[in-house]
C-alpha cells in the first residue's frame, strides 16, 4: 500500500507539469491549428536560465526561496520573448501556408533551440542546487517533501488562474472568438496577431514554470532536457482532447499518474524483465491507444469550425 501511495504522490508530482507544458500545445493548436514542437525547448530554456541566474546570484547571501523567485521571474521573462520571437519569426510568414510547413519548422526550430543552447550553457548536465531546505512529511508510509508541495500549489494556482483568463477575461473573450472566426474577431476590433502572440507568451510562461519546477525537482539541468517532457506533454494534450484545456490538465495528470504507477508495478509484472527505468514506454503505449481508440481524446477536440 506504500508504493502505490508513494507512486500516486509522484505522480501527480509528474503529470501537473506535464499539464503546464500540455497547456501551451493545445492553445497554440485551437487558436492556429498549429503544433508548436519548440515548446519543450522554451521549458529548457527557462530551466537553464534559472540556473545561470543562480549560478550568478548564489554568493550574495540572498535567502534560498527569494533566490528561486528572482531565477523563476528571469525564466519567465526570457521564455516569453523567446516565444514571442519564434512566432513572429517562424511562424506568422507560415500562417497561411500548408500545414506541412509551419510543422517542419517548428521540428526545426526545436533542433536550433538544443543547439543554440548547448553552445550558451555548454553540453555538460548542470546540477541544480536546492535552495529550500527540505522537509519530509509522512502520508500513510509514503513521503512527500516541502518542494513536491510546493510543486503542487503552484500548479494549482497557474491551472486555475489561466481558466480564469480563458473564460472571464477580455483576453480570454478576445482568445475565443479568433479561435471561431479570426477575420469576423479582427472586424470587431479584436485584434488577431496580438492575441496569437499573447497565446504564445502565456504557453512560454506556463512552460517556463515546469522548467524551474522540473530542474528543481529532479536536482539537473540541460540543453536535452525538454525533448522528452514536450513530447509526453504533447501526448498529454492528445490525451485529453488538443485544443481543450481542461482536456489538457486531465491529459497530463493522469498521464503522470499512469507512467509513475506503471513504474512502480512493472517489474513484479514483467518478472523483474522490465525495471523502472522502462517508465516512458507508458506513455506513447497511452498515445497509440488513443489514437487507435478515441482519437479526438478523453473529453473531445475542441477546436473551433472556421468559416
Amino acid at each position: 500500500m506504500e508504493t502505490f501511495i508513494q507512486q500516486l504522490i509522484n505522480g501527480l508530482v509528474l503529470g501537473s507539469m506535464y499539464a503546464l507544458v500540455a497547456l501551451g500545445y493545445t492553445m497554440v493548436y485551437g487558436i492556429i491549428n498549429l503544433i508548436n514542437f519548440a515548446h519543450g525547448e522554451v521549458l529548457m530554456i527557462g530551466a537553464l536560465t534559472s540556473w545561470q541566474v543562480i549560478h550568478v546570484l548564489q554568493d550574495n547571501g540572498l535567502p534560498g526561496w527569494l533566490l528561486l523567485l528572482i531565477a523563476l521571474i528571469a525564466a519567465i521573462v526570457v521564455s516569453c520573448a523567446l516565444n514571442y520571437s519564434i512566432e513572429k519569426v517562424a511562424y506568422r510568414p507560415l500562417r497561411n501556408a500548408p500545414r506541412l510547413a509551419p510543422l517542419i519548422t517548428a521540428m526545426g526550430m526545436s533542433l536550433l533551440l538544443q543547439t543554440l543552447a548547448m553552445v550558451i550553457f555548454q553540453p555538460n548536465v548542470k546540477p541544480y542546487p536546492s535552495l529550500v531546505p527540505v522537509q519530509t512529511f509522512d502520508v500513510g508510509g509514503a513521503v512527500i517533501n516541502n518542494m513536491q508541495i510546493l510543486i503542487l500549489g503552484i500548479t494549482a494556482v497557474a491551472l486555475a488562474g489561466l481558466m480564469f483568463l480563458v473564460n472571464h477575461t477580455r483576453l480570454g473573450r478576445a482568445m475565443r472568438a479568433t479561435a471561431e472566426n479570426p477575420r469576423v474577431a479582427a472586424l470587431m476590433g479584436v485584434k488577431p496577431d496580438l492575441v496569437i502572440s499573447a497565446t504564445f507568451v502565456i504557453g512560454a510562461a506556463l512552460a517556463a514554470l515546469a522548467g524551474v519546477m522540473w530542474a528543481a525537482n529532479y536536482g539537473s539541468a540541460s540543453h536535452t532536457m525538454g525533448f522528452l517532457p514536450g513530447l509526453k506533454a504533447f501526448t498529454a494534450a492528445v490525451f485529453g482532447g488538443i485544443g481543450n484545456l481542461p482536456g489538457a490538465m486531465v491529459g497530463g495528470l493522469l498521464l503522470g499518474l499512469i507512467e509513475s504507477l506503471g513504474a512502480g508495478y512493472i517489474g513484479g509484472l514483467t518478472g523483474g524483465i522490465l525495471g523502472s527505468h522502462y517508465q516512458d514506454i507508458f506513455a506513447f503505449l497511452v498515445l497509440i491507444a488513443m489514437l487507435t481508440l478515441r482519437p479526438s481524446g478523453l473529453l473531445g477536440e475542441r477546436v473551433a469550425d472556421r468559416a
